[in-house]
């Protein structure tokens, strides 16, 4: 019953890859789904795959990132700082999302970025950055623009100017939200990457690999035959979820508990 609970829809038989999908030997992936200033949930996690690690031996493992580190959650500040901090300590890879696009563009300046910036989660951003929830409320949007550029470090922005867009191991292609069906990762628009939805998602295309996305929240992990979808919706759920990959084997780590193979 147990792995009926991990997955929103049934897998079905795969008839994109004929051969299973698998890293390059010696190699272990944790790919770490959206987590929108869930610091608490981030931490559990980092100590769940720590001792996952431990109990599999030694691999070159990396932990990629999906992207969505900032917003909605009650301490963006930290997980920014965590990642950081695990950057220089550990192979990571960190790919951006809308969420970093979203803050950079409003500590950048952008004015026509405030309102998304406010309803995507913002003002939890600012205030895990010192700003005083009375403060944020009374602002204007340009007022909010202005604060955010003095608020938020430019060290944590450079940062977040650093994830690339997409990356790829073995037969596994990792972006933030997805890519557009039919075209190359090198043809692709990185707006897509950051930003698509449903033209992805309702997608049955063979992408040339098996797509590890987040971005789409969906209850369970979302398991389909061209791609893997494991944003669990972290900053509202409780649960954040990461993937497990080595050879010809896939996992799941999750903060509610939840864990066992695909």
């Amino acid at each position: 019953m147990m792995f009926k609970r991990l997955f929103s829809r049934k897998p079905t038989p795969d008839p994109v890859a004929a051969e299973p999908r698998r890293l390059p030997p010696g190699e272990r992936i944790y790919a770490i789904g959206d987590i929108h200033g869930r610091l608490d949930l981030l931490d559990d996690l980092i100590a769940r795959i720590a001792a996952d690690e431990a109990a599999r031996g030694a691999a070159k493992t990396t932990l990629v990132f999906l992207g969505d580190l900032p917003d909605r959650g009650a301490d963006s500040r930290g997980v920014i700082e965590r990642c950081m901090a695990l950057h220089g300590q550990r192979d990571c890879i960190f790919l951006i999302g809308n969420h970093e696009e979203i803050v950079i563009r409003v500590w950048e300046g952008e004015h026509q970025m405030a309102a998304t910036f406010n309803r995507a989660g913002g003002r939890a951003m600012l205030l895990s950055y010192g700003i005083l929830g009375a403060d944020y409320d009374r602002w204007t949007l340009e007022e909010m623009v202005h604060q955010a550029s003095r608020a938020i470090p430019k060290a944590h922005i450079d940062f977040l100017r650093s994830f690339q867009p997409w990356y790829r191991a073995g037969d596994y292609l990792f972006v933030h939200a997805g890519l557009m069906p039919g075209l190359a990762i090198e043809d692709q628009d990185e707006i897509d990457l950051r930003w698509i939805r449903d033209r992805f998602t309702k997608s049955t295309d063979d992408h040339g690999a098996l797509v590890i996305h987040g971005h789409t929240i969906t209850e369970s992990v979302d398991e389909r035959p061209n791609r893997i979808g494991i944003d669990t919706g972290a900053y509202k759920s409780g649960t954040l979820t990461a993937l497990g990959l080595e050879g010809e084997d896939r996992w799941l780590l999750q903060t509610a508990g939840i864990a066992g193979a695909l």
